[in-house]
């Protein structure tokens, strides 16, 4: 299972701490696989992403001739998007859509910072009917041995932090933040039955890659800066030994409902 709180939308400081490093979120973060894509922009092509972060998701549908909306609750994320969509900085369950709909609604790598049952209705409140509503994140596993290094390295360095568990996060354990956010789609009434999907794939990283997205993560951002140093000094050692590089094996957890009415 991730290393999240039991409810994590009320970890208020988690969710909003990603925006220490915004170059670098944007920078290393992985992007999302083009079936997944595919399937939100077969829907239409105006689309609202929420917790839009730096803007990844939202390039990736505007290179697809989408138009698209960002909201996003901390304004240092908020402001690097604005390099490259329209961004309105608010808690989704507090947004207000001021009328507009949409044709789909999306969540990359957010959706369990947001209350499952008041986003469900705020995406119902702006989804035109038969719109798509789809939450998903992407799920990284090292190599076995890799990430049983890596782990040692966390249980030496920070061995009280819930982060000497990150680096062996399986992903049949987002079975629960899918299973959360299709019960939050379901409570709603406004949904069909919640469809989840898994796309698996794969992405090859450097040293120096690895060690740039690990500060990325929500195990990492808080952080005392001496910690931090030491456990990417011992990740990088763990990579040296094992060549300079890694293959993750992904798999992108997707969960997709439409809405009712007409």
């Amino acid at each position: 299972m991730p290393t999240l709180p039991s409810e994590p939308h009320r970890a208020r400081e988690v969710a909003e701490s990603f925006g220490i490093d915004p170059a670098r979120y944007d920078r290393a973060r992985p992007r999302y696989p083009e079936a997944l894509l595919e399937a939100v922009v077969a829907a239409g092509s105006t689309v609202l992403d929420v917790g839009t972060g730096t803007g990844i998701v939202a390039r990736q549908l505007q290179a697809r001739e989408c138009t698209v909306l960002g909201v996003e609750v901390d304004p240092r994320m908020a402001e690097f998007a604005r390099r490259d969509l329209d961004v309105e900085v608010s808690a989704f369950e507090t947004w207000d859509p001021a009328g507009r709909t949409f044709d789909a609604v999306v969540s990359g790598q957010t959706w369990h910072w947001i209350d499952p049952v008041a986003g469900a209705a705020k995406a119902a409140e702006c989804l035109r009917p038969n719109g798509l509503l789809a939450a998903f994140w992407n799920v990284g596993q090292p190599p076995p041995e890799l990430a049983e290094a890596f782990a040692a390295v966390y249980r030496e360095v920070v061995p009280d932090s819930l982060a000497a568990r990150w680096a062996t996060v399986d992903p049949n354990g987002y079975e629960v933040l899918c299973g959360r956010a299709a019960d939050g789609i379901r409570t709603s009434n406004a949904f069909g039955e919640p469809e989840t999907r898994r796309y698996d794939w794969t992405h090859t990283y450097t040293r120096d890659e690895w060690l740039d997205q690990v500060p990325t993560t929500g195990a990492h951002t808080r952080f005392p800066p001496d910690d931090l140093a030491r456990v990417l000094a011992g990740l990088g050692a763990v990579i040296d030994a094992a060549g300079g590089g890694l293959t993750v094996e992904y798999a992108t957890v997707v969960v997709l409902a439409r809405r009712t009415g007409g």
